[in-house]
């Protein structure tokens, strides 16, 4: 489980009471000002994404949760062995082993390779089903990107809001009015606040937490594609992993090179 999300949103929210103290924290709380920004935000979001979109939000916070699901050094290791089974039993054989395979993409690529005769047409669906899901996730991190573009900007309505009612209440001629300027100025600059916070705290936090998923998927269906491009065109093994590894930070195809030769040199079929 990745925490790092919560940990960052837990802080900054610390830091920002801390920074108000907690005498005065009452100062910042008014809930027709949140109103106005976070139902404003919510409801634009809502106009401006369909509901196949926004019904998948509490899975998007899940995934910001979730621990590294991609292991590509594991993967790497997979494709090696895919490798050695082709080239001792012929692509027939990856059949069988594709079934024990539980990812979607994984399993697919795999059958797609031992019944399709045709490297670029199979390679050429593999990367059309992988341009679709990146779509998907593109879609998702911006949702929360708009959503952070909205909160400030509705922040800015609610405080217009704010100061065309103190300046309409305004009696600068008579008693009243003038008393209470400062006490109404604060409340239109609350919106601002809110705004400001839910954008930066929360909405561009999220965003940037899915792209980094994004990255991780990525890389892992695009080394999945390029081995199983190898092991289609009978590439050795031993050259596969390298050239798998050659994506991978150089501590990793360090670690990773030394255990396959170990273990005899990933095996040359």
């Amino acid at each position: 489980m990745d925490l790092t999300t919560l940990i960052g949103i837990v802080l900054a929210l610390g830091l920002c009471v801390w920074g108000i103290t907690f005498e005065k924290i009452g100062n910042f709380i008014d809930f027709q000002s949140l109103a106005i920004v976070l139902g404003g935000t919510i409801a634009a979001t809502i106009a401006s994404y369909p509901f196949r979109i926004l019904k998948d939000v509490p899975k998007h916070i899940m995934v910001c949760f979730r621990g590294g699901k991609y292991n590509i050094p594991k993967l790497v290791d997979q494709l090696v062995d895919l490798a050695m089974l082709a080239r001792q039993s012929g692509l027939l054989a990856l059949e069988e082993k594709a079934e024990e395979i539980k990812d979607p993409f994984f399993k697919q690529s795999v059958l797609m390779i031992v019944d399709a005769s045709d490297p670029d047409k199979v390679r050429e669906l593999l990367e059309k089903t992988m341009d679709d899901m990146m779509a998907r996730h593109d879609e998702a991190a911006g949702l929360y990107e708009k959503a952070s573009a909205y909160a400030p900007a509705f922040g800015m309505i609610g405080t217009l809001v704010g100061l065309i009612n103190m300046l309409k209440g305004m009696d600068l001629g008579g008693g009243g009015g003038a008393s209470t300027l400062g006490q109404d100025m604060s409340v239109a600059l609350i919106t601002t606040f809110y705004g400001s916070g839910i954008a930066n705290i929360f909405m561009q936090p999220i965003a940037k937490k899915l792209r980094v998923r994004q990255a991780e998927e990525e890389l892992y269906c695009v080394t999945i594609v390029e081995g199983l491009m190898g092991i289609q065109a009978g590439e050795n093994p031993k050259m596969l992993r390298e050239h798998l590894l050659s994506c991978m930070k150089q501590s990793q195809q360090k670690k990773l090179l030394l255990k396959a030769e170990k273990a005899g040199g990933g095996g040359e079929g």
